[in-house]
């Protein structure tokens, strides 16, 4: 009976990591015709925690990882893939990983003790982890560039307020008022 209840477990993983990674597909798509600066707006994080929470963190690395790979197929790293391919590869593809693993990691930890500051965490950390690693990728393979592009201006402030500023905080609102919505999902499902 153990046997058929992990079987169980393992196929409605798999279903769930499968419709999440669709729609992490669809809404990256879709979010490169929204524009809020510089980069198209993420709501694909959305479901990056979704399928963390329920899903465990090898699905959060998953998600974040197919995440990154539209992001590159989608032409919205395409400034960056012009300066340096592989360093945007590798930006790209580890924030990615590294956001939804990390929301994985959270929610298992947070939601032992309260199930929705678990999710309120986790939808947190992606987008801090995505932006962080984005910056940090930026630091290692663009800063020529960057300074380039920021001109007379002080190199952190266009990082922080021109480059990632506007999308973060749109992100990381989306995220926090979104959670109780993903919570009352994830409780319906278990019902």
């Amino acid at each position: 009976m153990v046997k058929t209840q992990n079987k169980r477990m393992d196929t409605r993983t798999m279903v769930l990591s499968a419709i999440m990674t669709a729609l992490v597909i669809i809404l990256q798509f879709m979010g490169a015709f929204v524009r809020f600066g510089p980069f198209s707006i993420s709501l694909v994080l959305i479901p990056i925690v979704i399928g963390a929470a329920e899903c465990g963190m090898f699905a959060g690395a998953w998600l974040g990882f197919v995440f990154g790979v539209v992001v590159l197929a989608s032409g919205d790293a395409a400034a960056f893939l012009a300066v340096n391919p592989i360093g945007t590869v590798i930006t790209v593809l580890v924030k990615g990983a590294a956001c939804g693993y990390a929301a994985a990691v959270v929610y298992r930890y947070v939601s032992r003790y309260n199930r929705y500051a678990g999710v309120a965490m986790a939808a947190i950390v992606c987008p801090v982890v995505n932006t962080g690693i984005f910056l940090l990728g930026c630091l290692v393979f663009f800063m020529d560039t960057i300074s380039a592009w920021a001109g007379d201006t002080q190199i952190w402030y266009y990082m922080i307020f021109v480059l990632v500023g506007g999308n973060f905080l749109f992100e990381l609102g989306s995220n926090i008022l979104l959670s109780p919505v993903i919570v009352r999902l994830l409780n319906i499902r278990n019902k």
